[in-house]
């Protein structure tokens, strides 16, 4: 049997259902013995057999699920994991930084990192008719926005002006009485103190930009089209009893949600929309819950490790040379630790600069000297930044674990989600939640992406719960990019209309039914 570390697998869960009803859940002991296992599962379907008949139903046994598989698979090889690639290659394996627009004379699923593929009906496949849909849930990461203060340079060589939009910020009582209250930034001529970074600017860093608005509004329109005007499934006027939003306590997820939402029911327009958000300290989404095991097994092989497998990039010669191009064409000092024990400072403030058409940096205009490296050295940069993000939540063995652990709450409420669905005892069928690339990356990591990317803005994983018509059987499919998600686990695989009892096998298996193994997880050794 497949080990996890801090679970134990002596007892397996197994759940059956009949005609999507929770007939039993069996503890079967000792599953090492494939012998005993197969008793018990006989038994099971014997039991499932007579229900129906005595039900006098018409349906067939729905499968049950084999044990889930806990264990990491490696990523498959590919441009972007490989290290001779990265370090000696030029370009970016034809992926988009420069635009939101994918050009139409390419696949729309090509990585963008500006806006993601996501679900709409160009390409969206409709199952089997036999199956109707019943629930979905939506994760994706915000869109487009500034760079964070912390990743911008010592002194950018221009301002960023975001007069362009609006950001709101306000309180109201029961009442909803309130001035509508909007920040405009601006600098006193009196203040001996000058912010680092853009001079002069307008924006917040970060915030959404109006470009980022303007992608998340169709990201909403998109999915309606998807789940409403082909499926037939969402409800033609917004019903907060069956539909529900969720964002992170980082404002640029709220200033996402209200686009999403506008696009999906445009009536929503400049009324009050509530969205749920957890409590800062424990927020599962984002996450922010405490993981100090989790946060002790990244460090141990990731970030400022002295793992070797991660510093082969960071020691290449290449990256050297990397670093003081930079560094020169920045303005980063070369002792800046943090701006040189991984690719993300320098990735976030190219990548920024390129999806809104922004010069890159250039400190010699008067021969183009470094200004002429600007462009090899940030799609170096780029390859790099990748490279890292399939190792720290891919490549490493030890990234499902860390993964499950800090992630484990979230997919313990999306299990719990399914399930309610099933039962009927929630009335949601639609959940919506913007989060952040943390978000996205672990949540990749624990489905174990075969092919793993720094996840771009939007980027967008969906969970379908279907249900058999003439079976009563669920079955659920994942979308990553708007396509079928491919797991590198083989107890996955291609996440297309697999039984429900076997993702929901894998989830229960890693982090306990209602989460109820992350804080063991999750503890200091």
């Amino acid at each position: 049997m497949p080990h996890h570390q801090g679970l134990s697998h002596t007892v397996l869960r197994v759940t059956l259902l009949l005609s999507g009803t929770l007939v039993a859940t069996l503890y079967l002991l000792d599953t090492y013995n494939m012998e005993q296992f197969g008793s018990a599962a006989t038994a099971a379907l014997l039991f499932s057999s007579s229900r129906a008949t005595a039900q006098n139903t018409n349906t067939t046994s729905c499968p049950i699920a084999p044990p889930a598989d806990l264990n990491w698979y490696p990523p498959r090889k590919t441009a972007v994991n490989d290290l001779d690639t990265v370090l000696n290659g030029t370009g970016v394996y034809g992926y988009i930084f420069n635009s939101s627009t994918t050009p139409s004379d390419i696949p729309y699923s090509t990585y963008n990192y500006c806006n993601m593929p996501h679900a709409r009906t160009t390409e969206y496949i409709t199952p089997d008719p036999d199956f109707a849909l019943q629930y979905v849930e939506v994760v994706h990461r915000h869109h487009k926005r500034t760079p964070y203060a912390s990743n911008t340079f010592p002194l950018e060589q221009y301002p960023w002006f975001c007069n362009d939009e609006s950001l709101y910020y306000y309180g109201a009582p029961a009442d909803n009485s309130a001035a509508q209250i909007t920040w405009n930034i601006s600098q006193s001529p009196l203040n001996p103190f000058n912010p680092t970074g853009f001079p002069n600017s307008t924006c917040q860093f970060p915030q959404i930009t109006a470009g980022g608005l303007l992608d998340s509004r169709q990201h909403g329109t998109d999915l309606f089209s998807v789940y409403h005007d082909l499926l037939a499934f969402l409800p033609s006027t917004y019903d907060p009893a069956r539909l529900s939003f969720r964002v992170t306590n980082n404002v640029i997820t709220s200033q996402v949600a209200a686009q999403v939402a506008v696009g999906m029911y445009p009536s929503l327009n400049a009324t009050t929309f509530p969205v749920s958000v957890q409590p800062a300290n424990i927020d599962s989404l984002e996450p922010q819950y405490p993981c100090p095991a989790a946060d002790a097994l990244y460090a141990s092989y990731g970030i400022s490790s002295s793992n070797p497998s991660w510093l082969a990039h960071l020691s290449a010669p290449s990256t050297t040379r990397l670093f003081a191009t930079l560094d020169a064409l920045s303005g980063v000092d070369p002792d800046a630790t943090a701006w040189h024990v991984w690719f993300d400072h320098y990735f976030d403030n190219l990548s920024s600069k390129l999806c809104h058409a922004k010069p890159l940096p250039c400190n010699d205009t008067s021969t183009g000297g470094l200004c002429a490296t600007a462009t090899p050295a940030a799609l170096a940069v780029f390859r790099r930044a990748l490279y890292e993000y399939s190792f720290i939540y891919r490549d490493s063995p030890h990234s499902l674990s860390a993964s499950t652990a800090s992630y484990g709450v979230w997919l313990a409420e999306l299990a719990h989600n399914l399930r309610a669905a099933m039962d009927g005892s929630s009335t949601v069928i639609y959940r919506h939640n913007v989060a952040h690339d943390g978000s996205m990356s672990r949540l990749l990591s624990v489905l174990q992406v075969d092919v793993m990317v720094w996840p771009g803005m939007g980027n967008e994983v969906v969970f379908e719960l279907w249900r058999a018509t003439s079976t009563g059987c669920w079955a659920v499919r994942v979308l990553w990019k708007g396509e079928l998600l491919r797991s590198s686990n083989p107890g996955l695989g291609l996440l297309d209309m697999v039984p429900v009892a076997a993702l929901l096998g894998y989830i229960d298996g890693l982090v306990g039914v209602g989460a109820k193994e992350v804080p063991g997880l999750c503890a200091e050794n």
